[in-house]
């Protein structure tokens, strides 16, 4: 048996969903309409290929094609992957599973037009100074309409898994694995693996693979940083930054439904930026928007339903992200791995996570694997890790006697660096300050929108200690896990530093293919990830309530806010959806 077979018998669904009510399966999808939906973050970048937030997978996923995604009818699975660009089902793997080769289909096309500051390409008052200085208006209507080939994806897949020098990638570490990706003729990719991996289908599975044209790419790698351009669902009309995203059916899209019918059912999809959660809120309650699919906390929950009943439908998941902190190596202190244990120590996690969880979207304690997963920590081994301890007063005890031992001077005062989003950044990260107080620090809570916090966290690194996430879309724990690599294997570790012992660790547990021996080897990564070197500390996991307008269909929650945001199968009954039909 295969490692990827021997995973999936193993990965039974811990993601489930709780109280939703269900859409009805036999209602007829109805055309038309414009799904209005709210985002809680500002958008740092419009490229998925470098991004790790839900602030672009949510307005710019329903734009772009990928080769292969989880199944929009059944997110739940964490094994039941399906075609979009290719054709068929997974590929079974040859040359002793190292080998697999991806049939590209044939009716996919980029879109006819591309728009850029609210103009179509085709415009006499177009402003070509909007490509850039590489690419010209001549590249872009070169591409107009074209086939979608197997070169594209896989020079895709190649920057995103062989990122050149100066292209980000943050995903690079999910595929370890792979040897090499090429295209042998214009409808076939080939990936050969380096070992056998369970976690290769997830990866390419991955909604962050967004499949860009590459002629454009071959001039322009980080022409996708400010440009909208695929052959997804929705075709991109106009983005007014800090405002709206919005999008108009593409008519020519690939994908049909169950009776063979065209996709996607909306005529339109608009994504309205609103970081405060009051806005999305009341936004919500008033029918500006239906949706917003990240998010919300139990009491808005509870006060949406109080006051709108059955207009409102809830849906709700556990969460394959988490929120942890990270002390920068390179500081005087927080390079010190007693100094970041002492701020692991000072966190009551158990008893916090029934605080927070009556106030914001966190709820269960956990290790570094997704909980429930049967590679994740049981309690009674989460208990023996420093800062997991039951009993609080002996490790907030500890944390003191190391804060001493490394000459941390009582009442230090470090700048804090979180990002400027409620749910539940502010308010896990509020919670923290107060918890190292506890053990004499002073803690300076520097609070800043997505994209100057981003830019502390990975360009700057002038954080002292800063907020960080392990937010993942497809359940995938050897993939998920690699964040706590050296930061120049890991394109999302930005705790500023390389250890090689977790390198070793970590490639041997991706190679080995019994289960048993891998749960074995993901406890002594664990403890050294959290124990020996204190390399992260870690908050609750996250808990997923999607409350939303009744009338909006054929979406279902999924155990991440990454999945299932193509959008192609959602449709309205009435409310804001207004029907051509």
């Amino acid at each position: 048996m295969t490692s990827r077979k021997i995973f999936a018998a193993l990965a039974v669904s811990s993601a489930i969903a709780f109280g939703g009510v269900a859409t009805d399966a036999s209602a007829k999808p109805v055309r038309g309409g414009t799904l209005n939906y709210v985002v809680g973050s500002k958008i740092p970048s419009l490229d998925l290929h470098r991004e790790t937030t839900f602030g672009v997978v949510h307005p710019v996923r329903p734009y772009y094609s990928v080769l292969m995604r989880v199944n929009p009818n059944n997110p739940q699975s964490t094994t039941d992957f399906v075609c979009d660009l290719c054709t068929g089902g997974v590929p079974k793997p040859t040359e002793g599973s190292t080998k697999y080769t991806f049939k590209i289909r044939k009716d996919a096309k980029f879109w006819g037009d591309f728009r850029a500051g609210g103009k179509s390409i085709k415009d006499k008052e177009f402003n070509a100074g909007l490509l850039g200085d590489k690419i010209s208006v001549k590249d872009v209507k070169g591409v107009l309409g074209t086939t979608v080939n197997a070169y594209d994806v896989a020079k895709n897949f190649s920057l995103i898994i062989f990122p050149p020098k100066g292209v980000p990638s943050a995903r690079k570490a999910f595929f370890r694995m792979v040897k090499s990706v090429e295209a042998t003729d214009a409808n076939t990719v080939v990936f050969k693996l380096k070992f056998p991996s369970g976690a290769f289908i997830p990866a390419v599975a991955l909604p962050f693979n967004a499949i860009y044209p590459k002629a454009l790419l071959d001039k322009d790698p980080h022409f996708f940083t400010k440009n909208i351009y695929g052959s997804g669902p929705f075709m991109f009309d106009e983005y007014q930054p800090g405002s709206f995203v919005k999008g108009v059916r593409n008519p020519s899209y690939h994908q049909k439904d169950a009776n063979g019918n065209s996709l996607p059912y909306l005529d339109g999809v608009r994504s309205i930026s609103a970081p405060k959660m009051a806005i999305r809120l009341n936004a919500i309650r008033g029918d500006r928007a239906a949706i917003e699919f990240r998010g919300f906390p139990p009491k808005a929950r509870d006060d949406l339903k109080k006051a709108l009943g059955d207009k409102i439908t809830v849906q709700e998941s556990n969460w394959n992200c988490g929120l942890m902190f990270i002390g920068n190596h390179k500081h005087k202190f927080f390079g010190n791995p007693d100094v970041r244990r002492a701020l692991s120590l000072a966190v009551d996690r158990w008893g916090g996570s029934r605080y927070l969880s009556k106030i914001a979207i966190v709820k269960t304690v956990g290790g570094i694997v997704f909980p429930g997963d049967p590679l994740a920590a049981t309690k009674a081994e989460l208990t023996k890790i420093p800062g997991f301890w039951t009993d609080l007063k002996k490790s907030r005890a500890e944390a003191k006697k190391l804060l001493k031992k490394a000459g941390v001077p009582e009442g230090y005062t470090f700048k804090f660096n979180n990002r400027g989003v409620d749910q539940p950044y502010k308010i896990v990260g509020t919670w923290l300050v107060g918890q190292w107080k506890k053990i004499g620090l002073n803690p300076k809570q520097h609070v800043q929108p997505s994209g100057p916090f981003y830019a502390s966290l990975r360009k700057k690194k002038d954080y002292d200690v800063s907020i960080d996430f392990n937010c993942q879309s497809v359940i995938n724990p050897l993939a998920d896990v690699s964040k706590y690599i050296s930061d120049d294997k890991a394109g999302n570790n930005y705790a500023n530093y390389q250890d090689r012992k977790a390198d070793k660790m970590y490639d041997a547990m991706l190679r080995e293919a019994d289960p048993v021996k891998v749960r074995k080897m993901m406890r002594k990564y664990e403890w050294h990830t959290l124990a020996d070197e204190a390399h992260v500390g870690l908050t609750p996991w996250w808990y997923k309530i999607n409350p939303h307008r009744s009338y909006v269909q054929g979406w279902k929650v999924a155990p991440s806010h990454y999945l299932n945001q193509s959008l192609e199968n959602v449709w309205c009954t009435g409310g804001k959806c207004s029907h051509s039909n």
